[in-house]
């Protein structure tokens, strides 16, 4: 299947349906900087700056957006993940891309090969070699800093583990980078303590943190020397995404410190006794990251690696993840409200995968506003799944209907692709085409300068003042 040879896919008004959202796209949104607070970018790679080189190693090395269409096209498997020609994974791409009319991917596609490579054409069998070396041609000359800088992005905060040495964002700090790049504190190695691997990431954190973990004060003792250490390095953020929901129980700290030891003496835990670990691993974190004045993430209702053959294949982030039906209120309001009465709740950020669970959310972040702190409790950007036309609108109007979307913090990437910030474009002009569309509706007054700088301000500002960038 394919358009015609000659098509032209013009993406200058794509979702300006009315005047108005044009002029706030046009004349605020687009000129704001990228604030891109959680993503999943190397840190490595952008020290090291080598030219990207090729589109195949951009677009589809790590992309598990485009390997799911691609497989659900019924593209072979070595063409998606396995080891074959750039070029021939690059047409398999191609081959697909007609397919994904109607999913975010195709409007991503077209962004992209007009933002960084001024090409038009709608990527297909047809073209697939022309413009594969034109985006090549265009690599060439590019780094990861360059194409960073060419989308002015200013800042991006990557994902990082807290045994991980930082050496990369140390040295970005001393050079003379457009982007500034911070680390994320993500947490998730912490709590996996009934997995074989257990021990074996232990012995990093003891390497990391110059302590032996011999008990569960020393465990608590390493965590926060790694906490210092990353908000030495300018750490303002951390991250937590192990599991579908918070699982909030009961215990004590002489209750886990047994569990602690049960664990050290090689003896099998219960699930209950993980679950109580984990308990107490996360308050005492989330105590930590108050007392840092950090703001915390929660990604929350994944279920992860269904597919057990592309698991064991592949490793984890293969692609086979999906939205999960945990039970999400209690649990949450539990862990947030134990935070809030002990008045140890930093600022908090919780996403949502199921879009059953919108109001949920929205409305549980709301009973936990401070004063003061204008936005402390954020019911993040549309995520994952989400992070398409109608679900960033829905979550946008359950946003406006039950909180401040004046306060919102806009969007972010989540990817680990260079090529992903037009995802912010994409963002913003369906944002900048929502409110257009109710000021000519006159469900709002038309007032382009009150609504100009409110699109400006979740575009970048109140990320920028939120974290305290």
């Amino acid at each position: 299947m394919e358009f015609k040879k000659s098509i032209r896919f013009d993406v200058e008004n794509l979702f300006l349906n009315s005047e108005t959202a044009k002029k706030l796209y046009f004349e605020h949104a687009a000129k704001m900087p990228i604030i891109d607070y959680h993503n999943h970018l190397s840190a490595k790679d952008i020290a090291e700056n080598k030219p990207v080189n090729n589109i195949t190693d951009a677009w589809l090395a790590s992309d598990h957006y485009k390997w799911r269409a691609m497989r659900a096209n019924g593209v072979q498997e070595e063409f998606v993940t396995g080891d074959v020609e750039k070029l021939e994974k690059f047409e398999k791409w191609a081959e697909t891309v007609p397919y994904t009319v109607g999913n975010p991917l195709f409007h991503w596609n077209q962004l992209e090969l007009k933002r960084y490579f001024d090409i038009d054409e709608v990527l297909q069998p047809s073209n697939a070699r022309s413009i594969y070396d034109k985006c090549n041609n265009v690599l060439e000359k590019m780094t990861p800093a360059s194409l960073l800088e060419h989308m002015k992005v200013e800042l991006v905060c990557t994902t990082d583990d807290p045994a991980d040495s930082l050496e990369h964002h140390i040295y970005i700090a001393k050079g003379d980078f457009y982007t500034t790049v911070l680390p994320t504190f993500r947490s998730d190695n912490l709590f996996f303590i009934e997995t074989n691997g257990f021990q074996e990431y232990l012995n990093k954190l003891e390497t990391a943190a110059d302590i032996i973990i011999d008990d569960l004060d020393s465990l608590l003792e390493a965590i926060t020397r790694r906490i210092e250490f990353f908000d030495e390095v300018g750490c303002k953020i951390s991250d937590y995404g192990i599991t579908g929901a918070l699982v909030v129980e009961e215990t004590t700290k002489e209750e886990v410190k047994s569990i602690f030891y049960k664990f050290l003496n090689k003896e099998n835990l219960s699930d209950i006794e993980v679950a109580k670990y984990r308990t107490y691993i996360l308050l005492f974190l989330a105590k930590k990251y108050y007392e840092k004045d950090w703001v915390q993430q929660y990604h929350l209702g994944v279920i992860r690696n269904n597919n057990k053959r592309l698991t064991e294949l592949f490793g984890a982030d293969a692609g086979c993840d999906s939205m999960g039906d945990y039970s999400m209120a209690e649990q949450l309001s539990k862990f947030l409200n134990k935070l809030d009465y002990e008045n140890t709740l930093t600022k908090t950020i919780a996403y949502n995968l199921n879009p059953a669970y919108d109001e949920v959310f929205a409305t549980m972040m709301g009973n936990f506003a401070s004063s003061g702190v204008p936005g402390k409790m954020q019911w993040g950007a549309a995520w994952w799944f989400l992070d398409q036309k109608e679900g960033i609108e829905k979550n946008l109007r359950t946003l406006s209907s039950l909180g401040l979307l004046s306060r919102s913090l806009g969007m972010l990437t989540d990817s680990r692709s260079f090529l992903s910030f037009p995802r912010h474009e994409y963002f913003r002009r369906i944002l900048c085409n929502l409110i257009g569309d109710q000021i000519e509706k006159g469900e709002l007054p038309d007032d382009l300068s009150f609504f100009g700088k409110l699109i400006e301000d979740v575009s970048c500002n109140n990320t920028k003042d939120y974290f305290g960038f």
